[in-house]
């Protein structure tokens, strides 16, 4: 499981020109799983998002963790791609999407999280502050 994470202002998702979901100041989690994930996996990622210290603290210091901040979603398997070989992205690491979903809603259950559409084309808007990206594993 992949979880690029980044710390927003805000973010919004869209399916077919409808916000689907958004948030205000938190984090944006574009989450990609892998064949070989399960639930104890969504899980561990989800909890570690919720203790990743990447919010500044009274002196400017990333020390601070989510806290009431939110959380948007958005399930994405390109995360999986291995580029390692030729031009053309593979994507055979990622899990069958009966799978990714299930598992997908379970990181968001587990870390609170608003969610876009899984499966769904979606236009994601957001506003990075900072910039913070950061990749979990």
């Amino acid at each position: 499981m992949r979880a690029l994470v980044q710390r927003v202002r805000r973010a919004a998702v869209r399916v077919g020109g409808e916000e689907v979901a958004a948030i205000g100041p938190g984090l944006l989690v574009l989450l990609g799983v892998g064949h070989d994930d399960d639930e104890a996996t969504a899980e561990r990622l989800a909890g570690k998002l919720l203790r990743l210290r990447i919010f500044p603290d009274a002196d400017g210091r990333m020390n601070e963790p989510l806290g009431d901040r939110e959380v948007l979603c958005v399930s994405q398997f390109t995360l999986m791609a291995d580029t390692r070989k030729g031009n053309r992205p593979s994507f055979v690491a990622a899990a069958e999407p009966e799978r990714a979903d299930a598992l997908y809603r379970r990181f968001c259950e587990h870390a609170g999280a608003r969610r876009g559409v899984f499966g769904a084309h979606m236009e994601v808007e957001l506003v990075n502050d900072g910039p913070v990206t950061i990749l979990l594993e």
